[in-house]
């Protein structure tokens, strides 16, 4: 099963500490080593994004920024056994935030990705 995980915080003033990518780094090696990350990667501030919707039968395109104080600044992608095997990568990535980036705040979305045993029918 693959699960996206989007990581929301407020974008700091401060830099992350060096302790801090490198435990990234290392987090991502031994997903990568264990099969279960497919993809991850930062993502820019709203800025430079925009939003496309349709409201009213009307398509509407709004450039960023957008004015929420939390911006989804990364993501992953992991395929695994099941959400909980998702959750563990997830949690290991915001424990290393959490100890080594002192006031830091954000949280992580684990959604899952629709696949062919969404679909199957019923037995």
């Amino acid at each position: 099963m693959r699960y996206v995980v989007l990581l929301t915080a407020t974008r700091p003033d401060t830099p992350p500490p060096p302790e801090l990518l490198e435990a990234i780094m290392k987090l991502g090696e031994d997903a990568t080593s264990a099969g279960a990350l497919v993809d991850q990667a930062g993502l820019s501030p709203s800025s430079f994004g925009a939003l496309v919707g349709v409201s009213g039968g009307e398509l509407t395109v709004t450039d960023g920024p957008f004015a929420e104080a939390k911006e989804v600044i990364s993501y992953a992608v992991y395929d695994v056994r099941d959400k909980a095997e998702a959750v563990e990568w997830t949690s290991r990535f915001m424990r290393v935030h959490r100890d080594l980036w002192p006031g830091w705040e954000g949280e992580s979305q684990v959604l899952k990705v629709m696949g062919p045993e969404d679909f199957a029918p019923p037995a």
